[in-house]
């Protein structure tokens, strides 16, 4: 059976807007707390294997069954479409203007 998650927290700068992005301690750290951005690295949440390394850029939010929210990624490189749970420490402001964004269908 193929693991779907691997626990990867780690501290990273980001490659966008340059910010230190340290671990959360309660989960994946998986993208910048202030642009939101992330990098396509990963086919499940943690295992390396994408192979792509383009930018997922925040387009959305979406909000999940337990309660909490989901950005909503697209990859400019190959046009992938990810979701990330927000992390408790990220840009509300962006959030809030993200969530004003209707996602179209793709």
């Amino acid at each position: 059976m193929v693991r779907k998650f691997m626990m990867i927290d780690e501290a990273f700068k980001c490659e966008i807007c340059g910010a230190d992005a340290t671990p959360l301690g309660y989960t994946a750290r998986d993208h910048c707390p202030l642009c939101l951005s992330s990098k396509h690295v990963d086919n499940n949440p943690g295992d390396r294997e994408a192979g792509c390394e383009g930018t997922l850029v925040p387009i959305g939010i979406e909000k999940a069954k337990k309660g909490d929210y989901k950005i909503v990624y697209k990859c400019d490189k190959c046009g992938v479409i990810k979701k990330n749970v927000a992390a408790t420490d990220d840009n509300m402001e962006l959030i809030i203007k993200l969530s004003s964004k209707p996602l179209k269908a793709e």
